[in-house]
């Protein structure tokens, strides 16, 4: 990853990686038409986004499968939904800036459940599928 400012993403340290966020919240279009027009241009940009955003120390199949990985880019390639999902930031702006600052309790005074893992990242039941599995069993008896 390159060197600069850190931040804090899917509960983990990433060293400047929230320029994919400027760059969606405020021209999702521009990004969109390459997502749509490129299949080079989409793989690349969610596999960089899989790459900065696991637990995987570096090595990404160590953690997701490269079917898995190919699977989830077609759920976006095949229905052309590049575009779509760039604007989201766009159209959700200030509501994703305050989830990302890690500050949920602020807007959610009544959170029932929260823990923090040792490991996984952004994409957590994807990484930790057996993990992701106990935090929403841990959820659910609370709630019963």
């Amino acid at each position: 990853m390159p060197s600069g400012r850190r931040s804090r993403h899917g509960g983990r340290r990433t060293n400047g990686a929230g320029g994919y966020s400027a760059q969606q919240s405020t021209r999702p279009q521009t990004v969109g038409y390459g997502l749509v027009d490129s299949p080079a241009a989409h793989c690349a940009w969610i596999v960089e986004k899989f790459w900065s955003w696991t637990d995987s120390g570096g090595d990404l199949h160590r953690v997701i499968a490269r079917d898995g990985l190919l699977d989830n880019l077609m759920l976006y390639r095949l229905p052309g939904t590049g575009a779509t999902s760039a604007r989201l930031y766009w159209e959700s702006l200030r509501q994703v800036n305050e989830w990302i600052s890690g500050r949920p309790a602020r807007r959610f005074p009544n959170i029932r459940y929260w823990n923090e893992l040792g490991k996984g990242g952004h994409f957590a039941a994807f990484e930790q599928p057996a993990l992701f599995v106990d935090e929403v069993r841990s959820f659910f008896r609370l709630v019963r």
